[in-house]
C-alpha cells in the first residue's frame, strides 16, 4: 500500500463516509474551496470574519476537529456549497491538509508540503502550504486549493502548479544558501518581522514532518524549527542542507528520527492570535 494514502492523526476525517465524493481531484479541489475561507481574506470577500472564529478556528490543527466546526455551522453534505459563515476559517496550510485527507480517503495517493508562492506579491517568495498529489501517471503534482481562477489572476493551472511558482522549503533553502536567492525575499508579506533565513530553516523542518506523519500548523516549533536568534552549529547547517538535497524516501525517513528534527510529543505554538503555548500532540 502506498504509504502516502494512509490517513495521519492529523488528516484522519474519523467516521466521514467517502462514498458519496467525486473521486477526480479537481471536483475534490472545488468541494474544500467552498468549506474554507482563509482568515486574511475577508475583506477582499466582502465578509467580516467573527474575531473568535479567526482565533478558534486557527488552532484546529485535525481534520476530525475541522469537519466538526462544518456540521456545527451548517448540517449538510461537503458537497454542498456553503456561504462564507458557514465555513471553517483556516489557512492555506488547512486548505492543504483538508484536500489531502480527502484525497486520501478517495484512494489517490496525497501529502501536504511546505514552501513559498511566488504567485501572490511579484518578486516575494509567500510563507505558503499546498497539497502534493500522485496523478493517474504516477507523477506527482502540486495543488494549490486556496487559489481558484476566479479570485487569483494566476497564469497556470492551480491543479498543476509549476515547480517554479511554488517553491518547495528544502528547494529555497538550498537557493538561499548558495547565494541564488535573496533570503530576504521569503517570509510573511503581511508581516516583515518573518522573513529570512530563519524562517526558511523552519520551513525545511516543518516540511520534512508533514512528510513523515505530522503535518503542522504553520507557526509550530521544535528542534532545529526555532526563533530567529536560534545559534546554529555547522553541524546543524549541514543537516539541514542534506535534508534540502534529499529525495530518498528512505533517506529522509532516517533524517526525520534525527532528534534535532524528529517532532515531540509537546511543541511551541506561536499562533500570531493566541501567543505562545505548549500543546501536546496527539498520536505521539
Amino acid at each position: 500500500m502506498n504509504s502516502y494514502l494512509k490517513q495521519t492523526p492529523y488528516s484522519d476525517p474519523g467516521g466521514l463516509d467517502a462514498g458519496d465524493l467525486p473521486r477526480d481531484p479537481r471536483e475534490l479541489t472545488r468541494i474544500v474551496r467552498g468549506l474554507v475561507v482563509h482568515r486574511l481574506e475577508g475583506e477582499r470577500l466582502g465578509y467580516e470574519i467573527p474575531r473568535e472564529r479567526l482565533h478558534h478556528d486557527g488552532e484546529s490543527r485535525y481534520v476530525r476537529e475541522i469537519l466538526r466546526v462544518l456540521r456545527e455551522r451548517k448540517d449538510a453534505p461537503l458537497t454542498e456549497r456553503r456561504s462564507y459563515d458557514q465555513r471553517f476559517v483556516g489557512t492555506c496550510r488547512d486548505y492543504s491538509l483538508l484536500l489531502c485527507s480527502l484525497l486520501r480517503a478517495t484512494g489517490t495517493p496525497a501529502r501536504v508540503r511546505g514552501g513559498y508562492g511566488t504567485y501572490f506579491v511579484e518578486g516575494f517568495h509567500d510563507d505558503h502550504w499546498v497539497t502534493e498529489y500522485q496523478g493517474a501517471d504516477g507523477g506527482w503534482r502540486l495543488a494549490d486549493a486556496q487559489v481558484s481562477a476566479d479570485f487569483y489572476d494566476v497564469p497556470f493551472d492551480p491543479l498543476d502548479v509549476p515547480r517554479d511558482r511554488f517553491v518547495v522549503a528544502g528547494q529555497a533553502w538550498r537557493a538561499c544558501r548558495t547565494g541564488a536567492a535573496d533570503p530576504g525575499t521569503f517570509g510573511v508579506w503581511a508581516d516583515p518581522g518573518l522573513r529570512g533565513l530563519w524562517l526558511v530553516r523552519n520551513s525545511v523542518v516543518l516540511d520534512l514532518a508533514a512528510r513523515h506523519g505530522t503535518e503542522p500548523l504553520p507557526w509550530d516549533g521544535w528542534g532545529l524549527a526555532g526563533p530567529a536568534d536560534r545559534q546554529l552549529t555547522p553541524d546543524d547547517l549541514a543537516l539541514l542542507d542534506t535534508v534540502a538535497a534529499a529525495d530518498d524516501p528512505d533517506g529522509l525517513r532516517r533524517l526525520a528520527e534525527d532528534a534535532r528534527l524528529a517532532v515531540p510529543r509537546e511543541i511551541v505554538s506561536l499562533a500570531p492570535f493566541l501567543g505562545p503555548r505548549t500543546v501536546t500532540l496527539a498520536g505521539r
